[in-house]
């Protein structure tokens, strides 16, 4: 009897509410339509498939959040994968609607470092054993440690938020549920590519990791890298990708013999539309675009915001509109809040909501100069340049010029002059980065309170940019130097 089994594992992470397809020249590209078309193509053509999600599939859709991600439930029941984990988004409507939102699930959602702080109770199940074509894979579910940021009210709730922690419960899977009858044994991680390196390197080898599938920090990968003996993979972002493992598996020696990896494009070549996805998308479609189909303003063109490690046009006008006619000096806008890297020149609403789908308050605090250049030079450190720090776009007067390879501010300003360490701004940010200040800025926030009590200024960032947009026609923003890092 041979050996030898194949094995095929898609994989796709960080959706973020990518449900409908792009149309360019006529070709349409991504969308769940044709994603579902390909893993239904996939499961056809070959004969042992499991399908996994690597955590966020919600926010950054009308259709996620009008329905606060029953919506998503729904549409992705009817993906059917095999597998899903959370990421740090799944909790953007609150840790018990997420628990709701697990129980409409049709398919089984994994975590092992989620639970509850009075008696260590995970809130999750840790793993899940899937059979298929006479083999047994076990699926572990880890996520990032942003998880605790979202969450910073919800006391009850911890995480093990530091790496090492994170492969010790990994440990204690295997040892104590991964038996002779497990094959195979994946990580299903939403930790960003350096922390999967992270956590690869720190692996037991007895433990039997056999690979990582990875999301959270939106890499697009050109082939697995492998750290201590384990394949880390990751599929890039939204639904125009997926990730293919094509592996054949030796029952006898009880290991992968072959382990090949790539991502495909989703697109009208590379598969057929699914249409009983195609009508369920469009009865979503229907309701919402009755409400949010109104447009909103005219930019002068189309405004980009192609990275969010560095100063973008779109950066610069959102944190300019909040800025406008405010009572501080310096609105910081975290560039992961801004959601779409092209966006005009006609912005409907519903644009405008999935462009900046996090409506939080705008707190004001006041800060020295030299606590200004303590938080600049935090957010500015090695680790912003990984995708694994937050990173912030600021509004008109600012002028930084950073040089990494000496870690050095060598001009810090604001409306021209030099920036002294007695002086006293005023700045504002998001109520996500307020509740993590410490951590985002590297500065005690009970330290900065001594400066004046933060007040909440705006209730609504979206309130805010959506009047700034429907009162200024032809609005453009340019790179100007604003942040310049060399």
């Amino acid at each position: 009897m041979d050996s030898i089994k194949k094995l095929t594992i898609l994989h796709s992470n960080d959706m973020h509410g990518d449900f409908l397809p792009t149309d360019k020249d006529g070709a349409k590209t991504g969308g769940l339509s044709l994603l579902s078309g390909y893993v239904n193509k996939i499961r056809q053509e070959k004969e042992n498939v499991l399908y996994a999600v690597a955590g966020d599939m919600f926010r950054g859709s009308i259709i996620d959040s009008e329905y606060q991600g029953l919506s998503t439930i729904d549409l992705m029941n009817n993906l059917r994968p095999d597998v899903a984990t959370i990421g740090n988004h799944e909790v953007d409507y609150g840790l018990a609607h997420l628990l709701f939102l697990e129980k409409c699930a049709r398919f089984p959602i994994v975590n092992a470092d989620l639970y509850v702080t009075m008696n260590n109770a995970r809130l999750f199940t840790p793993y899940i054993n899937i059979e298929v074509g006479g083999m047994r894979i076990m699926f572990i579910g880890i996520l990032t440690t942003e998880v605790l940021a979202a969450t910073r009210g919800e006391k009850i709730i911890g995480s093990f938020i530091d790496i090492r922690q994170a492969a010790k419960e990994v440990g204690i899977i295997c040892d104590n549920y991964r038996t002779v009858h497990t094959d195979m044994t994946v990580l299903l991680t939403h930790i960003g590519l350096e922390k999967d390196r992270e956590l690869a390197a720190m692996l037991d080898p007895d433990w039997g990791i056999d690979m990582i599938i990875g999301g959270h920090s939106h890499t697009f990968m050109s082939g697995a890298e492998f750290v201590n003996g384990v394949p880390i993979v990751q599929a890039g972002t939204g639904t125009s990708i997926i990730g293919q493992i094509d592996l054949q598996y030796d029952t006898e020696a009880k290991k992968i013999a072959d382990f090949r990896w790539k991502t495909v494009p989703i697109n009208e070549k590379t598969a057929e539309p699914d249409p009983v996805m195609e009508e369920l998308l469009d009865s979503y479609r229907t309701e919402t675009d009755t409400k949010y189909k109104r447009v909103v303003t005219r930019w002068a063109r189309e405004l980009t915001h192609p990275s969010r490690e560095q100063e973008t046009e779109m950066g610069n006008l959102y944190a300019d509109a909040i800025q406008w006619e405010s009572s501080f000096d310096i609105m910081l806008v975290g560039s992961g809040s801004i959601r779409k890297k092209a966006l005009g020149p006609i912005i409907e609403y519903q644009d405008m909501l999935e462009n900046t789908p996090f409506d939080d308050c705008i707190w004001m605090l006041e800060v020295s100069g030299a606590q200004w250049r303590r938080m600049i030079q935090h957010i500015l450190r090695d680790d912003a340049w990984l995708g694994e720090t937050e990173f912030y776009q600021y509004s008109k007067g600012v002028r930084i010029k950073y040089r990494k390879a000496t870690h050095t501010i060598e001009e810090l300003k604001f409306n021209g002059k030099d920036i002294e360490d007695g002086d006293l701004l005023k700045i504002a940010i998001q109520d996500y980065h307020y509740k993590n200040f410490d951590e985002f800025f590297g500065v005690p926030l009970e330290e900065v309170k001594k400066n004046m009590r933060p007040r909440v200024v705006a209730t609504s960032m979206n309130n805010i940019v959506e009047e700034y947009f429907a009162t200024h026609d032809g609005l453009d923003a340019r790179v100007e130097g604003r942040l310049e890092v060399y």
